[in-house]
C-alpha cells in the first residue's frame, strides 16, 4: 500500500470516528420540529404528545406495561432512545379499563430527555 493510500484510508477512519463522537448519543433529528423547554433537569416539548394503547391484557399491571411500551417504542422510532423513557415523560396520563375482551390502557406524555 502506498503512502497516499495508509493517509487516505488514516483520514477516512478518523473522519468516520469523528462523525459518531459529533451525534448525540441516539437522535434522529426529528425532535429539533418540535419546541422544547426545560422541565427540571430535563428538557421537554413544549406542546407535542404521543399516545399510545393496549388491549385484551389479563390484568390492569400488564396492560400499563404493555401501553407504556408501545409509546416507548414509537418514540425511541420517531425521535431516538434519548427521548423514549416513559418515566422521563411529563404531562403524562394513563387510564384503563376491563373490558370483556380484557384490559385496555391509554398513555399519553411529552418526550422528554
Amino acid at each position: 500500500m502506498t503512502l497516499f493510500r495508509m493517509d487516505f484510508v488514516a483520514v477516512a477512519v478518523a473522519l468516520c470516528s469523528g462523525v459518531t463522537g459529533l451525534a448525540r448519543a441516539d437522535e434522529t433529528g426529528l425532535a429539533d420540529l418540535h419546541e422544547w423547554k426545560k422541565v427540571g433537569k430535563l428538557i421537554c416539548f413544549v406542546d407535542h404528545t404521543h399516545y399510545a394503547t393496549s388491549t385484551g391484557a389479563p390484568d390492569k399491571k400488564t396492560a400499563t406495561a404493555e401501553a407504556v411500551a408501545s409509546w416507548q417504542s414509537f418514540t425511541d422510532l420517531e425521535y431516538g432512545s434519548d427521548w423514549a423513557s416513559f418515566n422521563k415523560a411529563t404531562a403524562k396520563r394513563i387510564s384503563c379499563q376491563n373490558l370483556a375482551r380484557g384490559w385496555s390502557c391509554d398513555v399519553q406524555a411529552r418526550p422528554c430527555r
